[in-house]
């Protein structure tokens, strides 16, 4: 197997959260637990997640987002500028592929004053993950393009900004605040999730983002330009993975399309090492928008599904990935779910011993593929 990042078997960053943590976190946010203890039992879990994720072969390890709450709020709102109203402005309706949906009220961010980066976000939390790892360090982050898409000009003062170009600029500069402490502490494997771009290959999504007033090929232009911004002064020896996301909670989703409305573009205009990406049922359309994939630069093929209990057999994947390889080279090709199993905290409908399973068989199948 590679080993560099993306490695042939890979995974998005989240865990399922014990149920220990989960009482320590729902009693700190009762003011029932002081925030020492609640690191205390952050820390033993994510010695336990990081050391499992070694015993199963990964080779890049992560906290498990045990510190988050959200994938993408708890590090957006570290921001300055950026205001989190919890309460929830509106139900996004996630969908079951039963035909069922699960509504849910995600917080919605604002920007409502300049944004800067006082001081490092991940930084602490990411000196605990690499004194406690074999293997490497993998941070995962939100993309800036999830502080823009959800509320668009409307989320942004235009009072503070009123020329959207000066918002990118701040943001951007911030993002690289961020990854020149996260380099100076040693990490060399980033990846960024994405929801924006996969959501723009939604026919529904592209539709009200027209009539919004944005045009969804010029969004792909910008969170490609966005990326590139804020990761320009990256060193040379750190990997950069964006992974793209259709939704993901209590094993549900929101959007469906293939990437054809986007591939060319995101492929070729985002200058990241590699782009993780759902592949994992027929909403993601086929394997052939990875024509556009350019040398030097790999795909993890998210064949595996982070939202069902059952483990895909070793057959299904392999025929899959030897799909794939007829519009991609295998050698850019490699292996994870398409997803990760928790988001948000509250997890998918599966349970712990079958995310390692699906995990071990991810491996198993990487290291029979790329021997």
């Amino acid at each position: 197997m590679a080993n560099s990042p993306p490695f042939r078997a890979d995974h998005v960053g989240s865990f399922l959260r014990p149920a220990r943590l989960a009482e320590a976190r729902e009693k700190f946010f009762a003011s029932e637990l002081p925030v020492a203890e609640l690191r205390a039992i952050e820390d033993e879990c994510i010695r336990e997640v990081t050391a499992r994720q070694e015993q199963v072969g990964l080779q890049g390890i992560t906290d498990g987002e045990f510190r988050r709450t959200y994938f993408h709020v708890d590090f957006l709102e570290h921001l300055d500028g950026v205001t989190v109203d919890y309460d929830g402005q509106f139900t996004a309706k996630f969908r079951k592929d039963d035909g069922s949906e699960v509504g849910f009220k995600p917080p919605t961010m604002r920007v409502d004053s300049k944004i800067g980066h006082a001081r490092p976000i991940q930084g602490t939390d990411f000196d605990f993950l690499k004194s406690v790892v074999t293997k490497t360090p993998k941070v995962c982050i939100p993309a800036p393009s999830m502080l823009h898409f959800r509320g668009g000009r409307k989320g942004i003062s235009e009072e503070i900004y009123p020329d959207l170009e000066q918002f990118y600029d701040d943001l951007a500069a911030s993002y690289r605040d961020e990854i020149a402490d996260l380099a100076a502490r040693g990490c060399r494997y980033l990846q960024m999730d994405d929801t924006n771009l996969a959501y723009l290959c939604d026919p529904a999504i592209r539709q009200s983002t027209i009539d919004r007033g944005d045009d969804p090929d010029d969004l792909a232009h910008l969170y490609c330009r966005m990326v590139n911004d804020a990761i320009r002064d990256r060193p040379a020896d750190m990997t950069v993975s964006v992974h793209l996301c259709r939704g993901n909670f209590k094993s549900a989703w929101v959007a469906q399309g293939g990437y054809e409305p986007v591939a060319e573009i995101l492929l070729n205009e985002m200058n990241i090492d590699g782009f993780f990406l759902e592949y994992d049922d027929e909403r993601s359309g086929d394997f052939a928008p990875l024509r556009f994939l350019p040398k030097g630069r790999m795909v993890v093929l998210g064949l595996m599904s982070s939202k069902f209990p059952t483990v895909e057999s070793k057959a299904e994947i392999t025929q899959r990935i030897e799909e794939a390889a007829a519009y991609a080279p295998i050698e850019q090709l490699a292996l994870s779910h398409q997803c990760g199993f928790s988001s948000t905290a509250h997890g998918n409908e599966i349970g712990e011993d079958d995310q390692w399973r699906k995990l071990e068989r991810c491996v198993e199948v990487a290291n029979a593929v790329w021997p």
